[in-house]
């Protein structure tokens, strides 16, 4: 059996985490999905909106997803050494180095472990920052349409 493993943040889950994960998959027999935590998170990428517990839940009810797991906090590699990956595939923007993510794994005992760098998805929501950008751009036409700094109706009051 082919384990392969997969990694990441998975802060507002969009099509991207989909299509990462979808082709992940294709190339083993189990996925095994690490969930950054909330610490690691925040140190390597950004604060992440949604915690990691509910991150976890939402990553494992992913069809592709055959298990999934909270990383370690400290040496994101460390991890390496429980799950044994035969596979570690990495999505085409993650920041960590093909010969970086090999070397951590010889120097585990894992020589034959593979590395896979997966091809870009492109679609209109397709990563994290782009949905937060969506979305502070439609609470701005909001509040310039309705001519107000927040954007936030006023609550409607009985009798009124």
């Amino acid at each position: 059996m082919v384990r392969v493993m997969a990694t990441g943040v998975f802060d507002l889950l969009h099509p991207g985490h989909i299509h990462y994960l979808t082709e992940a998959k294709k190339l083993g027999d189990e996925l095994v999905v690490v969930v950054a935590r909330d610490a690691t998170a925040e140190r390597l990428k950004h604060r992440p909106i949604v915690r990691e517990d509910q991150r976890l839940e939402m990553v494992h009810a992913l069809k592709p997803v055959d298990r999934a797991v909270l990383g370690n906090v400290g040496d994101i590699f460390d991890i390496l050494t429980d799950l044994r990956p035969d596979v570690i595939a990495l999505g085409f923007d993650q920041a960590h180095g093909d010969a970086k993510v090999v070397e951590e794994c010889r120097k585990r005992g894992l020589a034959k472990t593979k590395v896979v760098r997966l091809p870009k998805f492109v679609g209109d929501l397709d990563g994290t920052r782009k949905i937060v950008a969506k979305v502070a751009e439609y609470y701005q036409l909001r509040a310039k349409l309705m001519g107000v700094g927040d954007a936030e109706p006023e609550p409607k009051r009985k009798g009124a």
